[in-house]
């Protein structure tokens, strides 16, 4: 099993949403608000007036078969507007409650 934290810009939530639907993901934790500023290209996200963009964050578990497919539609999604900001990272799940 593999966790994987995907941290977006909320512009592109409707497409974070459909790519867990088409794939089956039906568990994802979401957290809203989130601020921060990419470490190679990237602005900052900080709901201010100065940087009024804001970031999300959704998090799911899953069999570790699907984790490409995921990645992949997260590539997908960046390279159409590469400066809205989205990026993956992948963790092993050792075990589980």
């Amino acid at each position: 099993m593999k966790a994987v934290m995907i941290i977006f810009n909320q512009a592109h939530t409707e497409r974070v949403e459909y790519l867990f639907d088409k794939l089956g993901i039906k568990g994802y934790s979401l957290w809203e608000d989130v601020q921060g500023r990419g470490s190679n290209t990237g602005v900052p996200h900080l709901g201010t007036h100065a940087w009024p963009e804001i970031n999300k964050i959704a998090m799911a578990v899953m069999n570790d078969d699907l984790v490409e497919n995921v990645l992949s539609a997260v590539r997908k999604i960046d390279s159409i507007n590469e400066e809205v900001g989205i990026r993956a990272f992948v963790w092993d799940i050792k075990q589980e409650v």
